[in-house]
């Protein structure tokens, strides 16, 4: 089966919120995509004391600065659209109270008809942990457990009852009710993340960095699941960040996800050879406003189902 693709919308400072996220959520429901995307990025530190994704001086992208918040970006995207899955990746767990993210959740799952997909993280920037986290960064994992928990006890069944570090609902009615079972999607690479992953999640969120990473990767988390006894499938959403180029870029300049639509959709069939049922792919940054992105977004699309993908 052709893998399923989806797309970043746009939330980077180029664009226009109020204007651009409904028309490219439009057009990507038309062309074909079967889901759009966002991601959280709250501030840009100047000087930026830690390196993009805490790689030591890996600069923060120009376009980073002004990203909109995700879940406005989202329900602009299902208030222009029908039948698209509406996904996060990724939220980051501890700059989010608990209980709030999870009504917030639950409400655009019932706004949308049942469309959202929800990727949580721990996320890496020490400068968002200091301006708005629920808990300090080495605590990440503690709270990203209990908003999990959280989002359990929210969506399931009333009363709703929880006592945890952060959180407590003495027992209560708490509505809306999602649509149905919010699938949640977690990134992991350290052990004891792949085994929150297979013992929690619906489904896993890698980055992409390579084909042959990916099914290494894919393999390890599969192994994982089956010493721990896990018997439902694991969903796989590969996210992979594009640089869009109209001429193909020459081979020792190219990155990956890097060139022209040729380029783009070479990398896409490498990583789909890997077996993973999902491909999300965010061209926003570098380009220059969302015509350019709605034609680009179509182009990759068609190209990549032409080529059997």
């Amino acid at each position: 089966m052709p893998v399923a693709l989806g797309l970043g919308l746009p939330q980077t400072k180029q664009y226009a919120l109020g204007r651009d996220v409904a028309a490219v959520a439009r057009a990507a429901e038309a062309v074909g995509y079967e889901s759009l995307w966002v991601f959280e990025r709250i501030l840009v530190p100047e000087p930026a004391a830690q390196g993009l994704y805490g790689i030591p001086g890996m600069p923060w992208p120009e376009h980073y600065r002004g990203v909109a918040d995700p879940l406005v970006t989202l329900t602009l995207a299902a208030g222009a659209t029908e039948r698209i899955g509406l996904g996060t990746s990724v939220l980051v767990a501890p700059l989010h109270v608990p209980f709030q993210l999870a009504r917030s959740l639950a409400s655009l799952d019932v706004a949308s008809g049942g469309r959202v997909l929800a990727g949580l993280g721990t996320g890496w920037s020490h400068d968002e942990y200091a301006a708005a986290s629920v808990a300090p960064f080495e605590r990440r994992g503690a709270v990203l457990d209990e908003l999990l928990d959280v989002c359990a006890a929210v969506w399931g069944p009333d009363p709703v009852s929880y006592k945890g570090e952060l959180t407590t609902i003495r027992p209560s009615v708490v509505g809306p009710k999602p649509v149905r079972p919010i699938p949640v999607f977690l990134p992991a690479n350290g052990p004891r993340a792949i085994h929150r992953l297979v013992d929690r999640a619906d489904g896993w969120m890698p980055v992409a960095r390579g084909a042959d990473a990916l099914a290494a990767q894919w393999r390890h988390v599969r192994d994982t699941a089956a010493e721990r006894g896990r018997e439902r499938p694991l969903d796989v959403c590969l996210r992979a960040n594009a640089r869009y180029s109209a001429r193909p870029v020459a081979g020792g300049d190219r990155a990956l996800f890097h060139g022209s639509t040729d380029q783009i959709v070479e990398d896409l069939a490498a990583h789909a050879a890997t077996g993973v049922p999902r491909i999300l792919l965010d061209l926003q940054g570098p380009l220059r406003d969302a015509s350019e992105l709605v034609d680009v977004a179509a182009e990759v699309y068609e190209t990549a189902r032409a080529a059997g993908i």
